[in-house]
């Protein structure tokens, strides 16, 4: 938003500026933010930062938590869910001693995974187009305790109320694709999301109601440079939720919050550009694609399932990729197939179109994390020139669910569950460790951590083994 710090300070005084929020992203992919007084917004907080503990967020050990943050000038928007007018900005983490960009620090790491990308030759841009599911609801309550485990959601649109007396506007089962009002209740919402982006700088391409009759949305922006795609998931997160909010409903991004109903997901279409040519365009190609796209193609498949450990990092993320559904489960590619892995999709053959998109991520990732790990695996391919029919990846423009088992057994399968997407890391993740984009340790560390979620979950009671085996 924001070229110099002049610039900025001059729209705190012309716009009554009261307050600074300075938000920082964590490496498990949650938001924090301080605030302070516009007045302390100054060249000296530029150059040296605000300070904060590192360690109370993840990022250091207690002994030597200490870390500032400092904005970044191009990320700035008015926020509009604060009371009083209020300048924010997303900010880099860096160490407090020696003011060095933090190496844990997520936009620290997407950008070494772009810098990466110049300095191979291949291309000067990478861009990134996610795709938003979420659900609304009316209500939420949850509850987990040694004797308890349970939760509830609340949809007035579900087809669960359709039996109270009401208005008589519910949505079915699997029914909300493109619903309209009455049926669908959320369009106004919708919209209120969409203006609150725009006014942030946050282009919408189109919003409308998805598959999942109770409350399932989908908002849709275009394709950004990779860097802005990744603070554009935060704020589209950010902003649906307090929009919900402030409208008395709750939205949530977890891949699988309902059972028997459609998951969400946040696909990624993506592309490469040289002198502002994009590289993955050739007429003469499969879906319009060239042989780049396709080697690019090969190695996010080859690598699909430590790039998974990044785009798929929670337990629910496995809720929704099961197969034998439309869940993108098979290390295929395919053009205008949804159960593939990665999709060309056929309307986008034109010079400045021409794309794949990336089908198993949802939002519970680090968006940072999530692009720099599938742009370093399409770049390992390119640059050990793969071709994807040669790995047996495709191109495969059937539903292989519908195959016979020994045919099906053929598809590389990719991990189904988040103990699977962990083992794949461990044992698949030099590709990452080029051009120092990630490092070991922190792989190791991401490693742990999301184990011990697993084993959090796996070691729990869940209430329908009450219901199945409470008799024995």
């Amino acid at each position: 938003m924001f070229q110099d710090f002049a610039e900025a300070r001059a729209h705190v005084e012309r716009l009554g500026i009261e307050m600074v929020d300075l938000k920082f992203c964590d490496l498990w992919g949650r938001w924090h933010h301080l605030t302070i007084p516009a007045g302390g917004f100054t060249r000296d907080l530029m150059e040296n930062g605000v300070g904060f503990d590192g360690s109370s967020v993840g990022f250091k050990t207690v002994s030597a938590g200490d870390m500032v943050m400092i904005p970044d000038l191009g990320t700035g928007f008015v926020d509009p869910f604060c009371e009083v007018p209020t300048l924010s900005f997303v900010c880099q983490t860096l160490e407090a001693d020696t003011r060095q960009l933090f190496p844990y620090d997520p936009r620290s790491i997407a950008g070494r995974a772009e810098a990466h990308l110049k300095a191979t030759g291949v291309a000067d841009e990478s861009r990134f187009g996610p795709e938003f599911e979420f659900y609304v609801f009316d209500g939420v309550s949850y509850e987990n305790g040694m004797n308890v485990a349970a939760y509830r959601v609340h949809s007035s649109e579900a087809d669960w109320h359709s039996h109270e007396m009401g208005s008589g506007y519910t949505i079915p089962k699997h029914g909300g694709y493109h619903a309209i009002p009455p049926q669908d209740h959320l369009s106004n919402l919708r919209t209120r999301i969409t203006k609150h982006l725009a006014a942030m700088g946050v282009e919408v391409k189109y919003h409308h109601h998805e598959v999942g009759g109770p409350g399932q949305c989908e908002i849709e922006t275009p394709i950004l440079p990779m860097l802005r795609a990744g603070d554009a998931i935060m704020l589209v997160k950010y902003v649906a939720r307090m929009t919900a909010l402030q409208a008395g409903m709750t939205a949530t991004f977890m891949p699988k919050p309902l059972y028997g109903e459609a998951g969400s997901g946040m696909h990624f279409h993506q592309h490469l550009w040289k002198d502002g040519k994009n590289l993955c365009f050739d007429p003469e190609g499969y879906g319009s694609s060239s042989a780049l796209a396709r080697s690019y193609i090969a190695g996010l498949l080859l690598h699909g399932g430590a790039v998974m450990a990044f785009t798929n990092p929670s337990t629910n993320s496995y809720r929704r990729l099961i197969p034998g559904y439309e869940a993108p489960v098979s290390a295929i590619f395919s053009l205008g197939n949804r159960s593939a892995a990665i999709r060309i999709p056929k309307y986008a053959n034109r010079p400045e179109s021409a794309r794949f998109e990336f089908r198993p991520p949802d939002a519970t990732a680090n968006p940072y994390l999530s692009i720099a790990a599938q742009l370093m695996a399409g770049i390992d391919g390119i640059r050990r020139g793969l071709d994807p029919a040669a790995l047996g990846f495709g191109p495969v423009d059937e539903d292989v669910f519908l195959w016979p088992p020994e045919r099906r057994a053929t598809v590389k399968a990719l991990p189904t569950s988040l103990d699977a997407a962990m083992d794949a890391l461990e044992a698949d993740h030099g590709f990452l460790l080029e051009g120092g984009v990630f490092s070991a340790d922190l792989i190791h560390r991401w490693i742990a951590r999301k184990r011990k979620e697993d084993r959090e979950v796996r070691n729990r009671p869940h209430p329908y083994e009450i219901e199945l085996y409470y008799d024995l």
